[in-house]
């Protein structure tokens, strides 16, 4: 297949790009930069010069494409409802190519969309009121193109894509607990968070891509739900720190922001069992407390 990607040159995009060209795909993807194209190049991509806001050059991406494969996501947080603006009216501009043609449109989203407290599976709703309900517009702006000859689907990957030189929720976790001189979690520590290893979720876009059916909402989740705790205790062991037991009012000033005391504070668990047997998918790569205590997540520069 000739698989057009947006977000390519990210954080994971690089390891699906990877193994995409491995299976034997071709892969045009969107660059924004010098620096991106160069970078997709060497992973044996061809770039395609424009971003998210250029939707005549993601129309021109999708119609020259057997599948397309959104990962791209940005904007200004401050604005939620403008990166869900944007990031909808990207989607329509990927998928209306594509209309008819039953070819792949695979589209991210992430486990945080789901209520929380209990195991969440692909057959649940989002949570429209949850701190990551501005995804969900995406989400259906691209299940609404399975009702138009697409083969429309979603991958909801977990809060923790890990591996090497990671700078999301875990390398921050590690830079607060630098800079403070304790590893904390919010109360009890005992709220769940999904993991999936980088090498796991790119061979899930790959079979999405190749075999999701249309309408298939999928979760990229090879670990159902990591305590905060553990996380917290692995990160004070490597460091030689202590760990702390944060209330609600107190992480909202010792993390980054309070979103993202919220975030480490929320709990939730999801099940991707659906989306094993769906397609097959069974995650080898490490854990996320192997990569911790082992990988360079305490050794490499903060973000």
């Amino acid at each position: 297949m000739h698989v057009f990607v947006t977000g390519g040159s990210g954080q994971t995009g690089p390891a699906v790009v990877a193994e995409l060209v491995a299976a034997g795909h071709t892969v045009t993807a969107l660059a924004r930069s010098d620096a991106a194209a160069a970078r997709l190049e060497r992973l044996g991509a061809t770039p395609h010069r424009g971003s998210l806001d250029d939707l005549d050059s993601l129309r021109s991406g999708a119609e020259a494409a057997d599948a397309v494969l959104h990962m791209a996501y940005g904007g200004d947080f401050s604005d939620l409802d403008d990166m869900m603006r944007r990031d909808r009216t990207a989607i329509r501009a990927l998928g209306r190519p594509l209309e008819g043609t039953g070819k792949p449109l695979v589209v991210t989203s992430g486990t945080l969309v789901m209520p929380a407290g209990r195991e969440a599976t692909e057959e649940d709703e989002p949570d429209a009121a949850g701190i990551a309900a501005f995804r969900i517009a995406g989400e259906r702006a691209c299940l609404d193109f399975a009702a138009r000859g697409v083969r429309a689907s979603v991958v909801r990957l977990a809060p923790t894509v890990h591996g090497p030189a990671d700078h999301g929720f875990v390398p921050m976790l590690v830079a607060t607990a630098r800079a403070t001189g304790v590893s904390a979690h919010v109360g009890d520590g005992a709220n769940r968070w999904p993991a999936v290893h980088r090498s796991d979720a790119a061979v899930l876009f790959r079979l999405a891509l190749e075999g999701a059916p249309a309408g298939s909402v999928l979760h990229g989740a090879a670990e159902n739900g990591v305590t905060l705790r553990s996380i917290a205790e692995t990160i004070a062991r490597g460091l030689g720190l202590p760990t702390a037991s944060l209330t609600p009012a107190e992480a909202a000033t010792h993390f980054a922001s309070p979103f993202m005391a919220t975030a480490y504070a929320f709990d939730g668990p999801v099940s991707s069992t659906r989306t094993r047997e769906l397609l097959g998918w069974s995650p080898t790569g490490p854990t996320l407390l192997e990569d911790l205590a082992h990988g360079d997540y305490l050794t490499a520069p903060a973000p």
